[in-house]
């Protein structure tokens, strides 16, 4: 499956290391580590008796929220995952880039968990600095989390935003779900979170509830909220109906409010999730785009700048609740290199900042290009064209080239048919790449073949830079690549070794040359 996964800006880059050095530096002493996790609870009961006192900015939060994480080092490691039920740590290395940026959004996390008198341990490890201990505990990239449930991992599962983060660990810690008791409650809730699942029961048990209680324990990504109550349903969920039982998705966008109309059952409930958890276009950000990747839609994918965007949002939306449930639809800023780039890259569009959409099916890995203009109804047969597997997929190419009087012709993707498939000659074609290592060893043998063979009408020399051009017949992994392709069989073309000499490929292509019984030259070393 396709998975662009680019660095971070190096605008964003100082920023955030400065932050990650704030972060590690306000971090305890070694002498002191040994002792944090007894201190943590001292702590914590201090804070508990102290009067509540609004924190003065977010940087006070943050601060607050990194004293609460315990950093591991060879004295208190062993101590925290034997001594603790749940342990939650962050791997990480102090240069890497993705590690600075989770740092402070795991410290946040921290915090919320405290709030909630969460019995989690947070931990971090220094990988870089302990080496060691990061490997005893299964870190082997940056960065790792993983879940210490009485001194066994499991690998972390969710997404990369503090409140992502808060979900996950609840769930598998024992806390699929959050009951709402009041009104006040409730607004509370909804002051918090952007996304969630409510179910009201008018009690708490029968097979109903145990399959939303199923669902809540599976799901790694949505909070669960319940109520008893019709009153407290109605301000987390307006829609809701007065009888129970009801299951409802809130959303922070235009469609806020989906109703779950099918029976109670936990994979139907997952699924709803799954085809409604998403705007009905989504922003690709690098918090979400792990999750945008790994969902096994087909996905639309319009690249525009921001202001641009604002103008397509509405058909785009329309579209959208069309095809809900079977395609997604992204946006992204195609000023934004990063999440753009590894995109148009796959279209040769890498330069451009035209408004661009595209398609993929990450089953297949399929990709289409929009090439009508922009309306409401060329989107949305793009759309059916895609859900039913008509539209003619993608394949890069170069412009034409002009071979003439040229010894080796320049194939690219739009005449590959023409001067390959369809000519009724015997080709001999090179698939080359820019950073190809050997490629310059091989264009140099193959430069020097088509001298020799220059004049034998019924052979033609030919190379593609495969970087820039594709075709559904072409399908090399290896660069580079020698492709024999006889006149009398197209189809099946003979891989020549690339490893060989000039003068041992001259003697392969004269035997496939006398093969289908057309014209003989015979070659001998001597004559190279």
């Amino acid at each position: 499956m396709f998975n662009p996964k680019p660095t971070s800006k190096v605008v964003s880059f100082t920023l955030i290391l400065l932050i990650s050095l704030t972060f590690i530096h306000s971090t305890p002493t070694d002498q002191q580590d040994a002792d944090d996790i007894d201190d943590l609870l001292a702590l914590d009961e201090q804070e508990d008796n102290q009067p509540s006192q609004k924190p003065s900015s977010e940087a006070d939060v943050l601060t607050k929220a990194q004293r609460i994480v315990l950093e591991l080092n060879n004295d208190n490691t062993q101590k925290a995952i034997d001594g603790n039920e749940y342990v939650f740590v962050l791997g990480y290395a102090p240069w890497d880039v993705r590690s600075a940026e989770l740092m402070p959004r795991f410290a946040e996390a921290a915090g919320c968990l405290n709030e909630l008198n969460s019995h989690v341990l947070m931990a971090k490890v220094d990988a870089e600095r302990y080496p060691k201990i990061a490997s005893s505990l299964g870190v082997k990239g940056y960065p790792t989390l993983l879940l210490f449930v009485n001194g066994t991992s499991r690998p972390y599962t969710g997404g990369f935003s503090s409140e992502e983060i808060v979900i996950w660990v609840r769930k598998k810690t024992g806390t699929p779900i959050i009951r709402i008791n009041s009104v006040d409650e409730a607004n509370d809730f909804l002051k918090k979170h952007s996304m969630f699942a409510v179910g009201l029961f008018d009690k708490f048990e029968g097979p109903d509830y145990g399959e939303f209680v199923k669902a809540a324990t599976t799901d790694n990504e949505v909070q669960f909220v319940e109520t008893c109550t019709s009153q407290i349903a109605g301000i987390l969920f307006p829609d809701v109906k007065s009888t129970s039982p009801v299951l409802g998705l809130v959303k922070s966008e235009p469609e806020r409010y989906t109703s779950y109309e099918d029976a109670f059952e936990k994979d139907k409930i997952l699924q709803f999730l799954d085809d409604n958890k998403f705007p009905l276009v989504t922003v690709l950000t690098e918090v979400n785009s792990v999750k945008v990747y790994a969902s096994d839609k087909l996905q639309v994918y319009v690249f525009a700048e921001a202001d641009e965007f604002d103008k397509l949002l509405e058909p785009f939306q329309t579209a959208a609740r069309t095809f809900k449930s079977k395609i997604m639809f992204v946006f992204v800023d195609i000023k934004d290199d990063n999440l753009a780039k590894p995109f148009l890259t796959l279209f040769g569009r890498e330069d451009s900042e035209d408004t661009l959409v595209t398609a993929f099916d990450y089953k297949t890995g399929a990709k289409y290009l929009l090439e009508s203009d922009l309306t409401p109804s060329n989107i949305e047969e793009f759309g059916s064209g895609l859900l039913k597997g008509i539209l003619p997929q993608f394949y890069k190419s170069q412009a034409i080239p002009d071979n003439k009087g040229a010894d080796i012709l320049t194939i690219v993707g739009k005449t590959f048919d023409d001067l390959v498939l369809s000519s009724s000659k015997n080709i001999v074609l090179e698939i080359h790449t820019p950073w190809c290592l050997n490629c310059e060893t091989t264009t140099k043998q193959v430069e020097k073949l088509a001298k020799h063979f220059k004049g034998l009408e019924n052979l033609v020399f030919a190379k593609i830079d495969a970087s820039v051009n594709e075709h559904p017949k072409l399908e090399v992994e290896d660069y580079p690549t020698l492709l024999f392709y006889p006149a009398s069989n197209k189809s099946n073309p003979i891989k020549l070794p690339t490893k060989s000499s000039s003068k041992d490929l001259a003697i392969l292509i004269n035997k496939y040359l006398k093969e289908p019984a057309h014209e003989e030259q015979h070659v001998t070393k001597d004559e190279l």
